[in-house]
């Protein structure tokens, strides 16, 4: 049984906070850091297990880009017909190389046997999407710069088979300046019921601000029926955290 590291990461006053990255500091914490600083990421993770049983078609590709440690990944391989191929990818060499062992110590369990898992250590925006009923950008596209992020959309909705799905689960912001206060003030207090000082959620905001973009619900919308998808059903919120489903 694989042992959850506590994030302490920023439990320390540090004297410059240097920008977020998914480095291997990370990659030990990031199970405990995700669960305590992500409301709803549980369900969120339920909902793509079911949606592969749903829209995962024999012979398709699969794609979970963003993988971090393959949380998504693992659930979609045991749901999807043998003859299916799921392509994990990150950007992170530390997260693929973890995952890599967690897949290998995984195959031993016969409750993690599946279809095939192949990993790639690259920019999602440098992958090429073929064949694929099902596409998981799980909390990824708010670190891909702005103007970038319908190009990946497009790119997504190019490889999907007709019929095909995209999970796609980001941090929002808010135009109304009294709806950000109050989901922002929610979202602190939910790290607080989770155990992080004040002094954590500080030092993690500072490191994550420029990486970390978020936009309205509004403009997800929009950018997926830009790029085709027939069907845009925004269907989970928590807080300041939502998730869309899109078929092509």
């Amino acid at each position: 049984m694989t042992t959850v590291t506590r994030d302490d990461i920023y439990s320390l006053p540090m004297s410059r906070v240097g920008d977020f990255q998914f480095d291997e500091h990370v990659v030990q914490v990031f199970p405990d850091m995700i669960a305590r600083s992500v409301p709803g990421y549980a369900s969120i993770l339920s909902m793509i297990e079911q949606l592969a049983a749903r829209f995962v078609r024999p012979s398709s590709t699969v794609w979970d880009l963003g993988c971090s440690l393959g949380a998504a990944t693992r659930l979609i391989r045991r749901r999807s017909p043998l003859s299916c191929v799921v392509h994990a990818v990150d950007s992170s060499a530390a997260m693929i190389e973890r995952l890599r062992i967690l897949l290998a110590e995984s195959s031993e369990e016969a409750s993690e046997e599946g279809c095939p898992v192949e990993l790639h250590e690259s920019d999602l925006q440098a992958v090429e999407i073929r064949d694929a009923s099902f596409v998981v950008l799980n909390l990824t596209l708010q670190f891909v710069p702005a103007e970038r992020r319908l190009a990946v959309i497009q790119q997504i909705y190019n490889g999907l088979l007709p019929g095909g799905a995209l999970l796609l689960s980001e941090k929002l912001c808010f135009e109304d300046l009294h709806q950000q206060a109050l989901l922002t003030d929610l979202h602190h207090d939910f790290k607080r019921a989770n155990g992080y000082s004040d002094l954590e959620i500080a030092q993690k905001r500072t490191a994550i601000e420029n990486r970390l973009i978020p936009e309205t619900m509004e403009t997800h919308v929009q950018r997926l029926k830009q790029a085709g998808f027939t069907t845009v059903a925004p269907w989970f919120q928590c807080f300041n955290f939502a998730s869309i489903l899109a078929v092509r």
